[in-house]
């Protein structure tokens, strides 16, 4: 039995992958059944092993597809993504010569000190090519068969969770083999992957009908929201930051709309009920976005603390807001007492299990962890259901972690589950078991979990520059829409859906790492043409051009980003 007065804690992992197929759906970039193999199968099953345990996994509609359009690909065994069908090819000396530079590009993106140099066998053929590649890069062409071959299977060996090396012989025995893997290593490898990805969705589909776990959505495919509604929502957290040449973007309400109900649809096929809640892409609210949140009968949504924050301080709270944060982070708020609950992360302990602890050993970890949150527990003595909203990256944190974060995760779930006075629960947990546990939010500020404003998206040169390409396109779309069939249309709009995507303007902009800047950029000018195609109008010609460059090298490979900036 739960303490009479306990804190509630809810871990809200967000899962997400932008789509990475072109017009021949044809995947440029492997990480989505990479991060499945690794991250998804290692998160689910660290509940599965934990029954006190308690968790929220939002899944983004879009990454939901193309597990899906994987599952059919392993099947078929007609693979449309390079790196599988290396692995799934019987006689390599069949390889291209492109094909061959891209394995030996590809075969080595990951954190080299928690997924290389842990394994000799794999570091060597990294110091191979390294060697060679210095010499003479043609000289690549020289490795034999039999190097791409182990090349292939330790690439895949450790994109595997731990959890899924614990239990599976034949992972096991292939690293202990560690070289001169054959076609039928190559071939059981392939099997047992395919076997891995087609049971990742029943596997969390399974734990949220125990109602151990709580399943949440996104809108479709992951955009912006506040800045479809209104880019100057932008100006609320920046108030000089500039805005794309393009005053609004066109018919945003509708967009918005359409990436709601599409979310819902898709989370009620997949997942066999309604999504309670919805994680906005990149934490994104505003109070218009709000409300159609509301329309469309979501119960919880949720943000980052710097958006409260400033809430807060508009409307003249009273509330020292920084100075005591368990006066009013800790609990979930409506807008005017009316609406969804918002629940508010906290940024501190987010950001320590996303990029702290990575150094700490799992037993400290945890254990400071726990503290923190006991901490919390007393300081908030005076309300009667305090909760901590621990909302973050589900998947490319552990990377960077010793073991994929297995020695971290599954004694703090251990510990948390059994703590005298912490209750882990989800959010629609709360909010069902707490109808009146809600405070009223005068105001709201427009914002995202990033610094608690939309800077990361907007503002900079490159990323206006994307938004102005996108607005272009749409105005196409609103002028030549009705001249097709209404199929023709519905694809038409997906794919205008598509180039709307946040993770777009996330990596525009030159403090970003150059090849990931390379990828995205390439990835959206693409889709940006293809939506133009199928308008049957000819691309502008700027999208044969760069939109951003990318320059550094940044935390985590930017695919992560601290809630705030530190002194």
């Amino acid at each position: 039995m739960p303490p009479a007065r306990a804190l509630h804690v809810i871990f809200c992992w967000h899962m997400h992958q932008p789509d990475y197929r072109d017009a021949d759906g044809q995947y440029l970039f492997p990480w989505t059944y990479l991060h499945a193999c690794k991250d998804y199968a290692d998160m689910v099953a660290h509940l599965e092993e934990n029954p006190g345990a308690r968790a929220v996994f939002n899944f983004v509609p879009v990454l939901i597809e193309q597990l899906e359009d994987y599952i059919g690909q392993f099947r078929s065994g007609r693979f449309r993504d390079r790196l599988l069908a290396s692995l799934a090819t019987p006689d390599l000396k069949t390889l291209s010569g492109s094909t061959r530079h891209y394995l030996l590009q590809q075969c080595f993106r990951l954190d080299p000190e928690h997924m290389m140099n842990p394994f000799p066998a794999y570091q060597r053929l990294h110091t191979l090519n390294q060697i060679i590649r210095q010499d003479d890069t043609e000289m690549t062409d020289y490795l034999s068969v039999q190097y791409l071959a182990d090349l292939l299977v330790w690439y895949h060996l450790v994109w595997t969770g731990e959890t899924v090396r614990r239990s599976s012989p034949l992972i096991q025995s292939l690293m202990q083999k560690g070289s001169g893997f054959t076609w039928e290593d190559r071939y059981n490898l392939l099997v047992f992957l395919g076997d891995l990805v087609g049971g990742i969705l029943p596997r969390y589909r399974a734990l949220a009908e125990e109602g151990r776990i709580e399943i949440s959505t996104t809108p479709y495919e992951h955009p912006l929201a506040p800045l479809l509604l209104d880019f100057r929502s932008a100006r609320d957290g920046v108030p000089d930051a500039p805005l794309p040449q393009c005053a609004q973007y066109p018919g945003g309400t509708d967009r918005v709309q359409w990436h709601l109900q599409r979310a819902i649809s898709s989370h009620r096929e997949h997942f066999g009920q309604t999504a309670a809640g919805l994680w906005p892409a990149e934490g994104g609210i505003s109070p218009d976005f709000v409300k159609l949140v509301d329309q469309a009968g979501i119960r919880w949504t949720a943000s980052g603390e710097g958006v409260l924050a400033r809430s807060l301080a508009r409307a003249d709270s009273g509330i020292p807001v920084g100075a005591n944060r368990s006066a009013y982070l800790y609990r979930p708020y409506r807008l005017a007492g009316q609406g969804p609950y918002i629940f508010f992360r906290d940024d501190s302990l987010s950001d320590r299990i996303g990029f702290d602890y990575k150094s700490w050993s799992g037993h400290d970890a945890a254990t400071d962890f726990i503290q923190h949150l006991e901490a919390i527990w007393r300081q908030t003595d005076g309300q009667e259901h305090p909760v901590v909203s621990i909302i973050l990256d589900g998947e490319n944190a552990w990377e960077y972690y010793p073991y994929n974060g297995y020695y971290f995760l599954s004694e703090l779930y251990r510990e948390l589950s059994h703590h005298p006075h912490i209750r882990m629960c989800t959010f629609q947990n709360f909010v069902q078991e707490h109808p009146d546990g809600s405070r009223p939010l005068p105001e709201l500020a427009s914002g995202s979990w990033v610094y608690g404003s939309f800077s990361t998206w907007i503002g900079d040169p490159a990323k206006n520059r994307a938004w102005d390409a996108l607005c272009s396109a749409k105005k196409m779309v609103d002028l030549h829409l009705q001249r097709f069939p209404v199929q023709e249309q519905e694809r038409i709009l997906e794919q205008l859906g598509l180039c709307e995507g946040s993770d777009w303007f996330w990596w525009f902009g030159d403090y970003n790492p150059a090849d990931s800047v390379r990828d995205f950029d390439l990835l959206f000018r693409s889709n940006l043409r293809r939506l133009y195609q199928l308008l049957q109008v000819a691309p502008p010609e700027n999208l044969g051009q760069p939109i951003s460059q990318g320059t550094s090298h940044a935390e985590s490979s930017g695919a992560m980003r601290r809630s705030h900036v530190q002194g």
